[in-house]
């Protein structure tokens, strides 16, 4: 089994399904008392959230492969990034530290295409949906055509993240807002929708929408298992 080099607190509230649902995947499929060999390198979300929003995208790289030394260094045969948005600096990431990055959109992907779907709703954080660093690698990499919301639903969006999920708080409100945007997705032609956030699945689930739900955190920690047993 390889050693999985966890980057987490991202916000820890994800970071915690993620080392659960890790566990329970390995144990599902070795049985017994196992569970996964990994190590997780937590850092103080207040810290990265003002950067995110100040724009210093150059420091946050800076700080996620510091990060993801110390993973190597402690033993990480590869790392997942426990959080969609600083997959922004994935490539920088693994070049820099020299193993392997298992990226979360190609994950979300390679699910994405196994249901038979080419066109998808994204929902996340501002950059995630705005950015080209997701949205281009779903489409330029896997064919898959990528639907955002529109601006004010996207800010929506954001500030639930940011405002109540990140915090921990779950609002049925804001579950209302969120099932009318993936409705609306789904008027533009989106066949799915990519949960582009680690902390959405707190709040949405395949009850809230009658079309695909992918929940990248459950999607992502499947493949970390998976390229651990290999």
């Amino acid at each position: 089994m390889k050693t999985i080099g966890l980057i987490g607190g991202l916000s820890w509230e994800s970071s915690v399904v993620y080392y659960r649902l890790i566990n329970e995947l390995v144990r599902e499929k070795l049985g017994g008392t196992h569970s996964a060999k990994s190590i997780m390198y937590s850092v103080d979300f207040a810290d990265f959230e003002k950067l995110q929003h100040q724009g210093e995208w150059d420091k946050l790289t800076e700080l996620m492969i510091a990060a993801g030394l110390r993973l190597k260094n402690g033993g990480a045969d590869f790392i997942v990034i426990c959080t969609n948005t600083m997959h922004k600096m994935a490539d920088a990431v693994e070049s820099q530290v020299g193993i392997p990055v298992l990226h979360i959109a190609d994950a979300a992907a390679a699910e994405v295409k196994k249901r038979g779907l080419r066109k998808v709703a994204l929902l996340g954080t501002k950059f995630t949906m705005e950015e080209d660093f997701y949205k281009d690698r779903l489409a330029k990499n896997h064919g898959i055509e990528v639907v955002i919301p529109v601006q004010a639903e996207r800010e929506v969006i954001h500030s639930v993240i940011y405002r109540e999920l990140v915090l921990g708080k779950t609002l049925e409100s804001s579950r209302n807002q969120f099932v009318k945007i993936i409705q609306n997705g789904q008027k533009l032609g989106a066949e799915g929708v990519v949960l582009g956030c680690t902390e959405i699945p707190l709040l949405i689930s395949q009850k809230d929408s009658n079309i695909p739900i992918f929940d990248t955190t459950q999607i992502h920690a499947a493949a970390a298992v998976e390229f651990a047993l290999k």
